[in-house]
C-alpha cells in the first residue's frame, strides 16, 4: 500500500510516522508513505499556492494550479485507487471505512488548509472526501494523519498479533469489552472470575455479553444499525 500525501506543511505531518506503529509499517516495507510539498508546485517565485476567493469573503483559498501539478505528475507515474480530500464536510470517518480502505492500493491524501480548495479541484481530481468529525482543524494534516493510522494497522503483518484489529471496537458495531491484566486483584478490586477461569467458550460468551452491554450504555445509536 502506498500513500502520498500532498500538504503545504510536510512537518506537520511526518512526526506521526516516525514512531510505533507506522514507523514499523514502513520499515517491514508493508506500506509507504511519500510527503509532497505543495509549494514545490507553485508557478511564482512566492511559492503562493492560495488566494482570494471570487466573489469576495474572508479567508484564502488553496489554488487549483498547484495541486492540479502535483496530483497529475503523480498520476502519470502510477494508478491510484482512490484521491482522497480532508476536509470537514466529507464523510465521517468510521471502522467500515477504514477497513474498505485498508484493501485499497495506492490513495493520495490531500491536505485541506485555509477556507478550503478551489471547487474545481473537488469536481475534477477527487474521488473522496473523509472527515475526522463535526468540527474545524487548522488544516488537514492531523485528520490525514488519523486516516492513515487507523488504515495502515489494518494491514496483514502490521500488528504484531493480527487478530488484535479484529477485535477492536467499532469492527461489529459494538464496543469492545472491558479488558484486565495482572495483578488480579489489587487494593481489593478483583478481576471477573470468569476471565480466570481458562474456559474459552464462557469467556467468549461473557465478552459478547460485555460488549452488547457497555454499547448500550455508551454508543446506543451503534446498535440501531
Amino acid at each position: 500500500m502506498r500513500f502520498d500525501i500532498i500538504t503545504v506543511l510536510p512537518e506537520l505531518i511526518q512526526s506521526p510516522f516516525e514512531a510505533s506503529i507506522l514507523k514499523r509499517a514502513m520499515e517491514k516495507e508493508l506500506v509507504e508513505v511519500h510527503f509532497h510539498n505543495l509549494r514545490d508546485y507553485a508557478t511564482n517565485k512566492y511559492k503562493q499556492v492560495d488566494d482570494y476567493q471570487f466573489g469576495g469573503g474572508a479567508g484564502m483559498v488553496m489554488m487549483i494550479e498547484p495541486i492540479d501539478k502535483c496530483i497529475s505528475g503523480l498520476k502519470a507515474e502510477r494508478d491510484y485507487d482512490e484521491i482522497i480530500y480532508m476536509t470537514p464536510d466529507g464523510e465521517t470517518l468510521n471502522q467500515g471505512i477504514a477497513n474498505e480502505l485498508s484493501l485499497k492500493g495506492n490513495m493520495i491524501i490531500l491536505c485541506g488548509h485555509y477556507k478550503g480548495v478551489d471547487q474545481r479541484v473537488r469536481d475534477h481530481f477527487i474521488t473522496r472526501e473523509i472527515s475526522v468529525g463535526d468540527y474545524v482543524l487548522s488544516g488537514g494534516e492531523l485528520a490525514a494523519a488519523i486516516l492513515c493510522d487507523t488504515v495502515i494497522r489494518l494491514i496483514p503483518g502490521v500488528l504484531s498479533n493480527e487478530t488484535s484489529a479484529l477485535t477492536d471496537s467499532f469492527q461489529d458495531d459494538l464496543l469492545a469489552p472491558p479488558i484486565y491484566t495482572r495483578p488480579a486483584e489489587y487494593k481489593g478490586w478483583k478481576v471477573p472470575d470468569i476471565l480466570l477461569s481458562g474456559h474459552t467458550a464462557k469467556i467468549d460468551e461473557w465478552r459478547e455479553a460485555q460488549s452488547v452491554k457497555r454499547t448500550e450504555e455508551k454508543r446506543p445509536d451503534l446498535l440501531n444499525k
